[in-house]
């Protein structure tokens, strides 16, 4: 029975997944990708299968670091590898004495690492909505400080105004005690004067 292949246009179809990227995961995470007698890359179920896990991880917000280490897990699984001893022995590794702080710090980052993607829609959104509120504020605040600071402004140019057209009309007022006032009588005078002189 032979396997159906799939050429990478059609994987990429199949997987929804750009051709480019197909060739970036490849070498990124050391992928085994057949090609046939031309050199042309082609997909088994099985990989196509992996692909999709890949793709799943990525969307989940997986770094290809994270993407690399769960098919190396995947990997040690398949072989019925259950333990980090069995995968230290199956790698030719000699056993020492275990470093529990590297154990434990293993298991919180597992720990940590999947209840970050778990959460990390719902982080996003909470921390986006406080950011939103925040700016909110802070250009509320602005613009009240902003509206105040023109309140003040055009307080101080009214009461300036106010104080100048009072000192402008006690000018006038002053001007007009000061012009001398002249009846028809002393301006009789005055020409009589004139004459004479």
């Amino acid at each position: 029975m032979s396997e159906t292949c799939y050429s990478i246009s059609e994987a990429s179809q199949k997987l929804d997944v750009e051709a480019h990227v197909l060739r970036y995961w490849e070498e990124e995470l050391n992928l085994k990708v057949p090609r046939n007698e031309l050199g042309h890359r082609y997909y088994t179920e099985d990989l196509i299968s992996t692909i999709q896990r890949i793709r799943d991880l990525r969307k989940l917000g997986c770094s290809l670091k994270e993407v690399r280490d769960s098919l190396k897990n995947d990997e040690m699984a398949d072989a019925g590898v259950t333990s980090l001893a069995e995968a230290e022995a199956a790698a030719g590794i000699a056993e020492g004495p275990p470093d529990k702080l590297a154990q434990f710090q293993e298991i919180m980052v597992g720990i940590f690492t999947e209840a970050m993607n778990r959460s990390s829609g719902r982080l996003t959104k909470d921390i986006s909505d406080q950011v939103s509120d925040q700016v909110v504020k802070e250009v509320d605040y602005l613009m009240q400080l902003q509206s105040e600071k023109q309140e003040d402004h055009f307080r101080h140019l009214d009461e300036t105004l106010r104080a100048y057209q009072k000192s402008q009309k006690g000018r006038a007022e002053a001007a007009i005690t000061q012009v001398p006032t002249t009846s028809a009588a002393a301006r009789k005078k005055f020409h009589i004067l004139k004459k004479h002189s």
